[in-house]
């Protein structure tokens, strides 16, 4: 791991003459002679090695003077991705600000959801990254800010109140200081680079209709689409989710209501994926992208991935033919274990028909002006843990009371998943709960919380699809798979790509309509 790169100035200075852009987002490289600062890869003249300052995080850079550069857009490249692959306070924090917590409730807020005082955390966070837990929020919101401005027909009073800013003169302030421009003059300037398509934003915040902005998501490339796409959609559930003309519609609850993410994948050879977000409160901005860049995993660092599993002689075929494998998250960890319950010892088929039946009976459907392809916002655990016995899918009692166990422990706090959550205390926890086994556990921590080194080993596909590789089978895989530590959630991730199910490539036609009176269209064989 790079967790101090910044700190050795020759390899940093090597990096930004080689302008390699793997690198984006590891560290900013702040220039003396114009106090700007930039990606690594940005393609403006190197500067002289003397004027080059390098910080952890744009809101150190900003910390100490230096304003964003317009050609490059450091504040718009991938996460590092440490902060997704650590689980350290430090780490969680991280996930939490991206959530927006603190904008919502304060650092105060933070430092309580993690366990540690004020004044711990701001120590521990500054320690590492140069700047404490709000100049980081601050960062978020000026580059919340700037999306705004460029992409939507906001009001700017309306952007200050969406970007999280406490008022306009605190948001005209930190615009002109990281990005040396008014807002205005970055809205003049982004007209000019596009031409006229109408209107990308709908009404005011709290108005109506929802306020749809279009965004680029930037990855650090290979990104293996058809394994990524074909697993979500493979997995999805009528109702919450929708795959049509090349792109997957997600329905999310937000802090400030139900929104919808629309995801397509980008052509080949582009390092973004485009996303449209129809936001109930823009104020939601920040909150949505996180959740976007967790579904999709784009913060990781597919090739130390790839370097590490390809080591392996009976991986590294497997390796090379599926480059940049990412793990297929979730928005929502509480849902993705209550749909991971509901997978247990069946099929794919019939975990989407239980997990469609439950949407349908105890679900949230969405405003009117959301609906579509998309009705429902999958339901919460307190709706799930309080159903009545008949609006229960179909399924083994003893199944029905799992669901309702993990139900109940995540409504009433005693199981918290989520970004800020401690991995391994949250293993723990669901392991403790009745009907919840290794299996279970270990995809929760890799779909519901990116754990990077989660290995569900008694998986169908994992176990199929490592036999034919050539590894060993039962606890010869445990033991096989120490190698592919701490990256065993990629392997298995390899794995799944490889396997030659539905789940692995990306859909050509839309899913077949159900039959009458059927929650959901018929799947094929089991998924991992």
């Amino acid at each position: 791991m790079r967790t101090s790169l910044h700190l050795d100035h020759d390899r940093c200075a090597a990096v930004v003459r080689s302008k390699d852009p793997r690198f984006d987002g590891w560290f900013v490289t702040g220039v003396l002679s114009t106090r700007i600062y930039c990606r690594p890869s940005c393609p403006a003249i190197t500067p002289q090695v003397r004027n080059m300052r390098f910080y952890p995080s744009a809101a150190a850079a900003q910390g100490a003077g230096f304003r964003a550069c317009k050609r490059c857009l450091p504040d718009a490249t991938p996460g590092s991705p440490q902060w997704h692959v650590r689980g350290d306070v430090v780490a969680r924090a991280v996930r939490l600000v991206a959530d927006g917590v603190v904008d919502r409730e304060g650092v105060s807020g933070l430092a309580a959801r993690l366990g540690y005082s004020v004044r711990q955390l701001e120590r521990l966070v500054q320690a590492e990254l140069g700047a404490g837990p709000l100049a980081l929020a601050r960062a978020q919101r000026a580059q919340a800010a700037r999306l705004l401005i460029e992409g939507t027909t906001l009001t700017m009073v309306d952007v200050a109140h969406a970007a999280g800013f406490s008022s306009t003169r605190s948001f005209n302030a930190t615009v002109r200081e990281v990005y040396a421009a008014a807002p205005s003059e970055l809205r003049a300037a982004a007209r000019r680079r596009r031409p006229a398509r109408g209107s990308p934003a709908g009404d005011r915040p709290g108005g109506p209709a929802p306020v749809s902005i279009s965004l680029r998501l930037p990855f650090r490339p290979p990104l293996h689409v058809p394994s990524l796409f074909g697993h979500l959609v493979a997995t999805s559930v009528r109702g919450p989710e929708a795959w049509s003309d090349g792109a997957l519609t997600r329905a999310v609850r937000l802090p400030g209501g139900p929104a919808l993410l629309v995801l397509r994948p980008g052509a080949e050879g582009e390092r973004h994926v485009g996303v449209t977000l129809r936001l109930t409160d823009v104020a939601d901005l920040a909150a949505a992208i996180g959740r976007c860049r967790r579904l999709l995993d784009l913060d990781a660092d597919p090739v130390a991935v790839d370097e590490h599993l390809g080591a392996d002689p009976r991986l590294a075929p497997l390796v090379r033919a599926h480059p940049g494998v990412r793990l297929p998250g979730t928005v929502d960890a509480d849902e993705l274990a209550l749909r991971v319950v509901l997978s247990q010892q069946v099929s794919t088929a019939a975990a989407g028909t239980h997990a469609a039946r439950l949407v349908q009976a105890v679900g949230e459907p969405l405003p009117e002006p959301m609906t579509g392809a998309v009705t429902h916002l999958f339901p919460t655990p307190e709706a799930v843990a309080d159903a009545p016995a008949e609006q229960m899918p179909a399924m083994p009692a003893s199944r029905q009371r799992t669901l309702r166990t993990v139900a109940r422990a995540l409504a009433e706090g005693d199981l918290r998943l989520g970004p800020g959550v401690d991995r391994q205390e949250a293993r723990e926890g669901l392991l403790a709960l009745p009907g919840v086994g290794p299996w279970t556990a270990e995809m929760v921590l890799l779909r519901g919380l990116g754990d990077p080194d989660a290995f569900p080993a008694t998986d169908l596909g994992v176990k199929v699809t490592a036999a034919a590789a050539g590894v060993p089978a039962g606890a010869g895989l445990l033991q096989h798979a120490e190698a592919w530590r701490p990256w065993r959630s990629y392997a298995t991730a390899v794995l799944w790509a490889a396997s030659g199910h539905a789940a692995a490539t990306l859909p050509a036609t839309p899913a077949p309509s159900p039959r009458r009176g059927d929650g959901i269209p018929p799947a094929s064989k089991e998924t991992p």
